[in-house]
């Protein structure tokens, strides 16, 4: 009391003042209280799961599940792996070349196909279409891009076309 009358304090005002403090505490503890209810309830509700069945139980079926899917993508990679490697001996650059053989009928019935796998191994058909004397259908091996036998100038015209071919894949690994 001596400290409120020192400095002119009326111990009136200080009883209200603390009877404000003392009921805007109790407000905020009902209001903590309401939340932490609500905050139980939906933690319960969480806890509880679907149809009864546990949190514990559907975090182990989702980890299993992504174990099972990282088991797929390995597989899978292999596959795609293997099939990749299988495509480097698939014939996959083209080269095509028409023209008039003889010179004769005008219609570039004749023509030169060059199939290349991607290392450029392959073969050159040539097929010469004459209306006098028939058709002929030549066949020459081609390896790391070469032919090993004398070429005309249209099939190599159709083996550089087909080395400019880009692959249609390239392995990566």
């Amino acid at each position: 009391m001596y400290l409120f009358e020192q400095y002119g304090i009326d111990i009136g005002y200080v009883v209200i003042g603390l009877a404000g403090v003392v009921l805007l505490l109790l407000i905020m503890i009902i209001v903590m209280m309401v939340r932490n209810h609500l905050l139980r309830k939906k933690y319960k509700q969480f806890m509880e799961g679907e149809n009864g069945r546990s949190l514990e139980k559907a975090f182990s079926d989702k980890f299993e599940a992504i174990d099972q899917l990282q088991d797929d993508v390995k597989n899978i990679n292999g596959h795609i792996i293997k099939i990749t490697k299988q495509l480097t001996t698939a014939y996959q650059k083209i080269g095509l070349v028409k023209y008039d053989a003889f010179k004769e009928i005008g219609g570039k019935l004749s023509f030169v196909l060059v199939l290349l796998t991607e290392d450029n191994n392959g073969f050159i058909i040539n097929s010469m279409h004459s209306t006098k004397d028939g058709c002929y259908t030549y066949a020459k091996e081609v390896v790391n891009g070469e032919a090993f036998v004398i070429l005309s100038e249209e099939e190599q015209q159709a083996l550089e076309a087909a080395k400019v071919n880009k692959p249609l894949h390239k392995i990566e690994d």
